[in-house]
């Protein structure tokens, strides 16, 4: 970041009454919030020494890559140059509602703040030291420090997170609505399991959901609604406790009536109906109808479709209680065998597996020889011996710009 001083210069010691001020390169703020966060005021005389501090202050946001400033003797102009790298804000575990509510307090107290801060910078130092005392206002003392977020689809930094590091944010009491007391087992069982996990802001709630939720699916309850709410927090020495209020409306049970595949799927019909977990007038298990879609997708892996898209599309019969599924399928593009990476192995293991892998690199890719690799490996050789006493373990790293995939082996003792 750099501060440059265009000509002509004024003179350092004289004072100047600038006729206008102006700000260019940085349409995103507005006149009013450039001058509120320069210190700069319409109408007031300044030296040069002045007008180089106001336009440090600018600087020292961390929001520009370079701003110069020139007077002529009429008009003082700043020209700026927006950092390209600025990012969204991201409450980790901070019990504070985001959204405008919060956008307008850090607006009002930083003209600047638009939803996005530096990587690094006053802006990024700012708003954590706001958003410590907001939390001190609620009663919360704690130490929040800002990081890059890495988004691990992306693999880049898309969002600076600011963490509640002391005490500790975990997930608290979780009160239900809408189903009887004492909830049934398996619900107690999930509720337990939650209760005192990390606290996420976007993450509990989801979680909270998606647990109960496929709970309620697996029942055959596939239109459940579930809504999950933070409560006011609940502070205590040792940790802050988010308790959650959830809403839960089973809707129908339903049974199945039909899986139809279309016509140009991988899989026949013939074939499915064979393999299904599931069948007609059961209870519409959605543990078992995911199993089911996974066969699907199973078999477009196997024929390197890595990226195909399953829609089952339901067709409910709300008077009967049953339901009815049509599947299609989008492939998408085909993928090709790229590295094979072999981790934590001895080197003559690690040669072994490399000698006994059969699908080379440019083959089209199929999600099968994997599995196939361990199993069926000879269990009088030694490589069949360790595979049969060992967790054996892949993991695929999808390279959409080249349509490959590297594998990644691991094998691991069993505990």
């Amino acid at each position: 970041m750099v501060l440059l001083v265009a000509a002509p210069l004024p003179l350092r010691a004289q004072k100047y009454l600038p006729k206008t001020i102006q700000f260019k390169g940085a349409p995103e703020y507005s006149e009013q919030e450039l001058l509120a966060a320069s210190g700069l005021k319409k109408g007031k005389v300044l030296d040069f020494d002045e007008m180089s501090s106001h336009s440090q202050k600018l600087m020292d946001t961390g929001l520009f890559e370079t701003l110069s400033f020139k007077f002529d003797g009429v008009d003082l102009i700043y020209t700026l140059v927006l950092h390209t790298e600025l990012y969204p804000v991201r409450l980790e575990n901070l019990p504070l509602a985001p959204g405008k509510e919060l956008d307008a307090a850090l607006h009002e107290r930083f003209p600047l703040y638009h939803g996005k801060v530096p990587a690094e910078g006053g802006l990024t130092e700012q708003v954590r030291q706001a958003l410590e005392e907001m939390l001190e206002a609620r009663g919360i003392k704690a130490t929040v420090e800002a990081m890059p977020y890495n988004d691990e689809k992306l693999a880049r930094v898309t969002a600076i997170s600011y963490i509640i590091t002391n005490p500790p944010v975990r997930v608290g009491e979780i009160h239900l609505e809408g189903v009887a007391a004492p909830p049934e087992p398996k619900i107690t069982e999930i509720l337990a399991r939650l209760t005192e996990s990390a606290y996420d802001v976007e993450g509990s709630p989801a979680q909270i959901e998606t647990n109960l939720g496929n709970y309620y699916r697996e029942m055959g309850y596939l239109e459940a609604a579930i809504h999950a709410a933070p409560a006011a927090p609940v502070i205590a020495p040792e940790a802050v406790h988010i308790p959650f209020q959830v809403s839960i409306t089973p809707g129908q049970k339903y049974k199945l009536t039909g899986i139809k595949l279309a016509p140009d799927l991988l899989v026949t019909q013939a074939d499915f109906d064979r393999q299904t977990r599931i069948h007609l007038g059961e209870i519409a298990d959605g543990t078992r109808m995911r199993e089911d879609w996974l066969l699907i997708e199973g078999q477009y892996h196997n024929k390197g479709y890595m990226r195909a898209a399953l829609h089952p599309t339901a067709s409910y019969d709300r008077a009967q209680g049953t339901v009815s599924f049509t599947v299609s399928v989008e492939p998408g593009p085909v993928y090709s065998m790229g590295r094979l990476i072999i981790e934590n192995s001895a080197a003559d293991l690690r040669a072994a597996m490399l000698a006994a892998w059969k699908l080379p690199a440019g083959a089209v890719f199929n999600e099968s020889a994997i599995t196939s690799y361990y199993k069926f490996q000879d269990d009088k050789t030694p490589l069949g011996r360790t595979f049969a006493s060992a967790n054996c373990i892949y993991e695929l790293t999808l390279n959409d710009d080249t349509r490959t995939v590297n594998v990644t082996l691991r094998v691991e003792k069993k505990q």
